[in-house]
């Protein structure tokens, strides 16, 4: 800094230095900026006096100056004491003492200018007594210290009471005196203040006085609280905070307790805003950490005493358990130290300052605070009174009085809700921090769900303004939200108190059951896991539910359902959880668990729903077992309980009854399981198919029979349930969505969920699906209002068209709809007009039957393509689909039957002697009364009965228009009508059967019965092979039903010509549409009819061995159950039976291992079947074998065994009835059929190659039993080949060269079948012998095959008599070079037969039937066969692999197609020729059949597209290929040697021995044998058919 004296100044001082300085000081004093000029001036003159210091001035000069400078600032003598004081402590430490003097000098001569008392303030003790300012400075510093003490250390006020006992004792005096008076806070205060100046009374102590006294007197709030506040003005404003913070630490050594006055005082002070909680929490222990850490540890405990419950725990380490835990309780009783903050929370609730508890909620872990109970009870009745105006307005029940609850004195506390806005705004927050701990009240928790049911209602009429709807959408939300987090959860820590269950359910049914369901599901998985108390509740309901569940039987249902009811009313999700995860481990546990359900609440149950669904639905659970078959047990047990827990008790269905729809939205049946089992126990339908014919005939009654007579178990008191389940249904309009979506499933689950399923799955959950269909349309059917039902179910159009409903579904649903109309209609027209006759009540019931199908009629035309219509017309289509068994008949028997039932009990019931009087005289009235009912019932029925067949007499006319042929006619009536319906149910199967029978019956023009039945016994193989296993249970009994009909009709001529002898359905000549002569030729006889029946027996054997020959598991379980339905009628022919017989046997031992299923069945029906044997009998009982007289029917011969008499243009009829049936399949069927005829065909080759030309005995049998399947499939090409016209008379020609061709080949191969047979030489006589049992033989076979088809003309046999001349020379050439070849084959590369000899001398009968049974029926199982099962199974699997078919599979693709190229060429010609044909039959016909000419029977032949012998002979046809003619008569050889082998067998060692007539012997076997391979090339029935008649000739 620079200075301001320069030293020119100090030289001239005298001169102008002086003048100059007091000039600078003049200048500064006047600075305006009075800092700059004080720093300035103190300057200017410490550097005065400093030259004065260092003897450049003199003292006086300075002193001079300085008087001078004095008067230009007031504050002058303090700067000039201020540099003085400097210069003091500067001089005192320089070590030069003439400067000190210097000094000493200047401040003598300035003492003028400065006081004294300045200068002894400032300057040090020793220098004023140099000054001789004091006398010693040693005394000086004593008496300063002295001074301070008194001023600063010596205290005025009193502290403690026993100071000035006299101020206090006045001070209490005035705060404890009765204040009720007009003594107001301000008077006091005054009288306090007084006391503090007169007693210097310290006044804090006098404001923790009046604090004392408030918390003795809280009562005086409205005096205190003002006083304090006065008081505060007069200290500073933490002062307050700071002693109440003093006083909660006094209280926070570990003994202390905090008084809760204390508590309360510091609350009102809070809430009059006098003191700051942020400022007192911080003097409040414990701190907030040490809460978490609590908290924390509580959650931990939680857990471990959960996993202690869950824990199994060993009888030795219980008791160490035991004692660490009582150890641990031991701890845990030592008090823990008071929590100060939870006492000021509970204070501040209790005087209702609800925004300060809430700050302390705030920071603390949720539910902390109020997990204290105290908090929990402030809180509460702060709720309390908060809704207690609108609580009375809106929530008190009738008829309550209820104590009302007075408000808070506190005019700060929340305001009282008066709606239920301000509700949600206050309250609701309040119950949010309360959470599960409103279990402490249970009254405050009645009166919410109270409010909430009142503002449910107040909801759901509410039809107000836009705003408010939103309003109370908001409200609403806020609600669910209040049940959620507190309503539900206090439930489970409520000691089982089933008022408040109930009283909740009273708000939750108001709830649609999708908010319900969603409550549940939080409460029962996330609700349980927010709170260690809640935490330790389910672990202790779990425990409890196991000790239950453990010892719950049948026996002790009542006391355990007790103690599940008392459990179930806190904790029912955690219960039921665990209940049911026990029904799906054991399903022993449902009955008893059912019964037990019964003392639980609404809410339970409605709970109980909810866990059902969500362990159906759980995505854990697998719905199919491991194999992939079969649905799991935990599906059927869960399905199972629900049945019969829903039927028992009133539980909401709509949640079940959704899901299960969802699931089928989604493509899944297996929940379907569930609504079957629900209806089934709720409406009393059940679904069987093990149903006896019995129960079936009582279920074609009225619903009075159904109910006694149709269910395995007697179906009482289902009325309710039944009407609950209806309700559900509609009220959710879920029946029809349901119904369609089932239909349609019905196929979802096989092209869309089968896919990667197991067949036997698929066709279970197809079954399932359609059985739960068809109950649960029955039950719609029977309980919806004819009104409902019509509202409901749209037309049959819409049905099918726009919901792709499948026809038999959507006619099934449609069915009792047009009942309902039909009888409600007939009703009305019967009021109208009063007419008793019962002509008037038809025509009635007509009309109406009119006016409610015609709509039908035509819908039903958009069904099905317009060519459909030609033959068949929409009446009958509407008609068949739309009556039912009750319709068409009156089950007379069961109605006797159920009511001898009633008699005979009636009969019981009087015969009881123990039984008392009013008990006797109920249960008679009630049978009386039901008896009354069933015949009332069986009445009503016969007149309705008798109305429909008046109606379908007038229909019928119209029924089949046959624009085509009767044959195509048929082929639609089977197609659209028999097949769907009839395995829709096993009531549609017997009515499929009984409507048949009634088209017949009405005489209906172009029914051809004959074709019909026909039709449905020839081929059904492809029928039974796609059917699932309800299916084919339900198409059994419709063959059943069929075959009872043919059996009754076979049995007795009377009844034949009574039913048949003149109806046209048995005309044997299918004339043009219009034309039906009654000549009695046309008809079938009796005999030839039964020979029709037996033809149908073989096909059925056939077909089913087929079947159980393929090795197939649904080709096998069908036909068994099938032939299971039709075993009353089927089989009655011994040898069919033996057949069967063997064939299910082998089943039975393959299957053992294998498929313990099919091996069931099979051992069942074998069962059976033993003992229906003695009720066979012989074929030639069955139908007459041999032929009759013939001068009888001269004309004719006996073509095929049982053409006899019958006239050649019966073929027109039968061929047809042979192809129609398969018209539709045969292009399938040859697919089918391709991959066995390769492996069939692989075998066949092979053996030829490895022995010998095919020469043991074992092989050629192994080629026969190959050749058996492959004959099936041949036939089947046959007919296909058939339906093409093959007897034109070009192609007449060509078929007698086709005969021939094949004629010569067969020479060749009969060389190969006689070097089989000569490898042993044989006796002639035993060989004649053998020859003549083979002729029976044959002779018995062909019998069993008869068919009227095969009925040939006497021209046809003629023409082939010259051919088999010729054949006969040919034979005898082919024998000689056989014995010749015979003897080169050496005999050691033969197989031994594996027939004992002793079967040689068997008796000749037995052998004979051996025989029919090896050739005549499509098994030709023998016992050779039987032997060699295991060795052809493996050759062929062998052969497979190893060799090439003599024809590929390409080969044979080529070939079939130009089969396709020629048979349509030869449809076109036979159109052409049509018209010309028919002219010719009828020209035919006038004359006498016996003298038929040969050309017109060539024509009728034409006309028919086919003969007997081209029918049956698929080498004969000219459409055959040449290869395929070698194939064929190369696999016909092997076949051929390998029967012959198997029949004579027998006789081989007897052979060796003859040689006489050897040549002649074997002339004849030729001839006999050449027949058989021409046979079998063309089909079998045709081959016996040739036999027969060569042994005529």
């Amino acid at each position: 800094m620079a200075a301001l004296l320069p030293a020119e100044w100090i030289k001239n001082w005298e001169k102008g230095g002086k003048s100059e300085f007091v000039q600078l000081c003049r200048a500064l004093s006047e600075n305006k900026n009075h800092d700059v000029g004080f720093r300035d001036i103190q300057q200017a003159l410490y550097e005065l006096a400093y030259h004065v210091v260092r003897g450049n001035l003199k003292h006086d000069q300075a002193s001079n100056v300085l008087g001078d400078v004095i008067e230009f600032r007031e504050d002058m003598p303090s700067i000039l004491a201020d540099v003085f004081c400097i210069l003091d402590i500067e001089t005192s430490c320089l070590e030069e003492k003439n400067k000190r003097d210097h000094f000493t000098q200047l401040v003598l001569a300035c003492l003028y200018l400065v006081s004294d008392t300045v200068l002894k303030e400032r300057l040090d003790p020793e220098t004023l007594e140099s000054l001789g300012l004091i006398k010693q400075s040693q005394q000086f510093n004593q008496k300063s210290v002295k001074i301070k003490t008194k001023l600063f250390y010596k205290q005025q006020k009193f502290n403690l009471l026993r100071e000035e006992n006299e101020g206090y004792a006045k001070l209490i005096a005035e705060l404890g005196q009765d204040l009720s008076g007009n003594i107001t806070s301000d008077l006091i205060l005054e009288n306090i203040k007084s006391l503090i100046g007169c007693f210097n009374l310290d006044p804090n102590r006098v404001l923790d006085i009046i604090l004392e006294v408030y918390e003795c007197r809280p009562e005086y709030d409205d005096f205190f609280v003002p006083l304090i506040e006065s008081y505060m003005y007069m200290c500073e404003p933490q002062t307050l905070c700071h002693i109440l913070g003093f006083k909660f630490k006094f209280y926070q050594d570990p003994s202390g307790e905090t008084p809760s006055s204390l508590y309360r005082v510091a609350a009102v002070l809070l809430q009059h805003n006098l003191i700051d909680l942020e400022d007192l929490y911080v003097h409040l222990l414990p701190g907030d950490n040490a809460i978490i850490e609590e908290h924390k540890r509580e959650i931990v405990e939680a857990k471990q005493i959960v996993r202690k419950l869950t824990m199994v725990v060993l009888s030795s380490e219980k008791t160490e358990e035991k004692e660490k835990e009582k150890e641990k309780e031991e701890e845990k009783t030592e008090k823990p130290p008071d929590n100060q903050k939870l006492g000021l929370l509970e204070a501040l609730l209790k005087i209702g300052d609800w925004h300060h508890a809430q700050s302390i909620m705030d920071q603390m872990p949720p539910f902390y605070s109020t997990s204290h109970k105290p908090i929990a009870i402030a809180l509460c009745q702060l709720v309390h009174v908060t809704i207690e105006p609108l609580y009375r307005r809106v929530g008190v029940p009738k008829g309550a009085k209820g104590s009302p609850i007075s408000s808070l004195p506190n005019k700060r506390a929340p305001k009282q809700a008066e709606s239920f806005e301000e509700l949600r705004k206050e309250v609701f927050n309040m119950l949010c921090y309360l959470g599960p701990h409103l279990s402490h009240d249970p009254i405050l928790f009645a009166k919410v769900v109270r409010l909430g049911k009142a503002f449910m209602k107040e909801f759901q009429s509410d039809g107000g303004k836009q705003e408010d709807k939103e309003k109370m959408e908001t409200l609403f939300s806020c609600l669910l939200s209040i049940t959620d987090q507190v309503l539900l959860p206090s439930l489970s820590l409520m000691d089982c108190n089933a008022c408040m269950s109930e009283e909740l359910w009273g708000m939750f049914k108001t709830f649609p059951y999708q908010y319900r369901y969603r409550l549940y599901g939080q409460w029962k998985n996330e609700t349980y896991n927010s709170h260690p108390l809640l935490v330790k509740v389910k672990a202790q309901t779990i425990d409890r539910a196991k000790y239950i569940m453990k010892r719950l039987t049948k026996e002790n249902v009542k006391p355990s359902g007790r103690q599940i009811g008392k459990l179930s009313h806190s904790n029912p999700t955690i219960l039921f959880d665990y209940i049911l995860s026990q029904i799906q481990k054991y399903d022993n546990l449902i009955t008893p668990v059912v019964d037990s359900l019964k003392y639980l609440t609404s809410l339970n149950y409605d709970v109980l729903a909810y866990c059902i669904i969500e362990a159906l639905a759980n995505p854990e659970k697998e719905r199919m077992k491991h194999d992939d078959t079969t649905i799991s047990s935990w599906l059927q047990s869960l399905a199972s309980f629900c049945g019969a827990v829903f039927r028992k008790y009133p539980i909401e269905l709509a949640g079940l009854l959704q899901y299960v729809a969802n699931q089928l939205k989604a493509g899944k049946s297996f929940d379907l399981l569930i609504l079957k089992e629900v209806v089934q126990k709720m409406a009393g339908i059940e679904i069987t198919e093990e149903m006896t014919m019995e129960q079936l005939e009582a279920m074609t009654g009225g619903e009075q029979l159904k109910a006694e007579g149709g269910y395995f178990g007697q179906i009482r008191n289902t009325k309710k349930s039944s009407q609950r389940l209806k309700d559900a249904l509609l009220d959710h309009d879920l029946a029809l969505p349901l119904c369609l979506l089932m239909a349609q499933q019905r196929n979802g689950v096989v092209f869309q969920e089968g896919g990667e399923k197991h067949l036997k799955l698929v066709g279970k959950l197809y079954d399932q699906c359609h059985d739960t269909l068809v109950q649960f349309g029955g039950f719609l059917a029977s309980n919806l209002s004819t009104e409902d039902y019509i509202k409901r179910v749209p037309s049959i159009d819409v049905l099918c068209n726009e919901f792709h409903t499948p026809h038999d579904a959507a006619f099934f649903l449609s069915r009792p709809m047009y009942a309902h109309h039909i009888s409600s209609k007939y009703d009305e027209l019967k009021k109208a007009e009063k007419g008793n006759k019962q002509q008037h009540k038809v025509h009635k019931y007509i009309t109406s039957c009119e006016l409610v199908m015609a709509p039908v009629h035509e819908a039903v035309i958009s069904l099905h393509l317009p060519k459909v219509w030609d033959d068949i017309s929409p009446q009958f289509y509407a008609t068949f689909w739309s009556l039912t068994m009750y319709d068409l008949a009156v089950p007379h028997s069961s109605y006797d039957r159920e009511v001898n039932k009633l008699k005979v009990q009636m009969k019981a019931i009087d015969d009881n002697q123990e039984m008392p009087p009013n008990k006797k005289k109920k249960e008679k009235e009630r049978c009386t009364a039901l008896q009354d009912k069933l015949l009332e019932e069986e009445k009503k029925q016969l007149e309705h009965v008798q109305r429909v067949l008046q109606r379908l007499k007038l229909e019928k006319d119209n029924w089949l228009l046959a624009k085509s042929t009767k044959n195509e006619t048929i082929t639609k009536f089977l197609q659209l009508c028999i097949f769907p319906r009839c395995i829709f149910s096993a009531i549609d199967a017997v009515y499929c059967a009984h409507f048949v029978e009634l088209v017949h019956q009405q005489k209906t023009p172009n029914f051809s019965t004959l074709l019909c039945y026909d039709r449905v016994f020839s081929d059904i193989i492809y029928t039974v092979a796609s059917c699932t296993e309800n299916e084919a249970s339900r198409y059994g009994r419709f063959l059943c039903c069929m075959l009872e009909t043919v059996t009754r009709w076979h049995s007795d001529r009377v009844i034949y010509e009574k039913e048949c002898g003149n109806y046209p359905g048995f005309l044997t000549i299918l004339r043009a549409t219009g034309f039906d002569g009654g000549n009695k030729a046309d008809q079938l006889d009796y005999e030839n009819f039964r020979h029709v029946v037996h033809k149908w027996h073989y096909k059925l054997t056939k077909a089913s061995v087929h079947c159980l020959e393929t090795g197939e598991y649904t080709h096998i379980r069908n036909i068994l159950i099938v032939l299971t339905k039709i075993l009353p009628w089927y089989p009655k022919v011994l040898n069919l039976g033996q057949a069967l017989e063997r064939r299910v046997h082998k089943i039975c031992q393959e299957e053992k291992e294998k498929r313990p299923d099919l091996y069931a069945l099979a051992m069942g029906y074998s069962g059976q079947l033993k003992s229906r044997k003695p009720f066979m009998i012989p074929e030639n009982e069955f139908h007459h074998k041999d032929p009759p007289a013939r001068n009888a029917v001269p004309a004719t011969v006996q073509n095929g065994p049982g053409g006899a008499g019958m006239p050649t243009s019966l073929t027109i009829n039968t061929v047809r009835l042979e192809e129609g049936t398969t018209e539709e399949t045969d292009k399938l069927k040859e697919k089918s059929q391709g991959v066995v005829k390769v492996i069939n065909k692989t075998v066949n080759a092979t053996p030829k190659v490895t022995t010998s030309n095919g020469n043991s005995a074992s092989n050629s049998k192994i080629i026969k039993e190959k050749d058996d399947k492959e004959k099936s499939g041949k036939e089947k090409d046959k007919e296909k080949k058939d339906k093409t016209p093959a007897a034109t008379p070009e192609m007449k020609a060509l078929g007698k060269d086709g005969k021939d061709k094949p004629k010569e080949e067969r020479a060749n191969k009969d060389e190969k079948a006689r070097e089989i047979k000569e490898k042993t030489p044989k006796s002639d006589k035993e060989k004649e012998k053998v020859k003549k049992e083979e002729k029976a033989s044959k002779e018995e076979k062909s019998k069993t095959v008869v068919t009227i088809i095969e009925s040939k003309s006497t021209v046809e046999k003629e023409r082939e008599k010259e051919p088999s001349r010729e054949r006969d020379l040919a034979k005898e050439m082919k024998s000689k070079e056989n014995a010749k070849g015979g003897e080169k084959v050496p005999v050691a590369g033969s197989l031994k037969s594996p027939v004992p000899r002793s079967e040689t001398s068997e008796s000749e009968r037995e052998q004979k039937r051996r025989k029919v049974d090896t050739h005549s029926s499509p098994s030709h199982s023998s016992t050779v066969k039987d032997n060699l099962n295991e060795l052809k199974d493996s050759s062929a699997k062998h052969y497979i692999n190893h060799t090439t078919p003599t024809l590929s599979k390409s080969k044979e693709r080529e070939v079939e197609k130009k089969d396709l190229d020629k048979s349509r060429e030869r449809s076109r010609e036979r159109e052409k020729k049509d018209e010309k044909d028919r002219k010719d039959r009828k020209r035919d016909h006038s004359n006498s059949d016996r003298e038929v000419p040969q050309d017109s029977t060539k024509r009728r032949k034409d006309e028919n597209g086919t003969t007997g012998s081209s029918k049956h002979s698929k080498s004969e046809s000219p459409s055959d290929s040449p290869r395929l003619n070698e194939k064929e008569k190369e696999k016909n050889k092997s076949k051929s040697s390998g029967k012959e082998k198997g029949d004579s067998i027998k006789a081989e060692k007897m052979e060796k021995s003859s040689s006489g007539s050897k040549k002649e012997s074997r002339h004849d076997k030729e001839k006999t044998e050449k027949k058989e391979k021409r046979d079998s090339t063309g089909g079998k029935e045709e081959k016996k058919h040739h036999k027969s008649s060569d042994k005529h000739r």
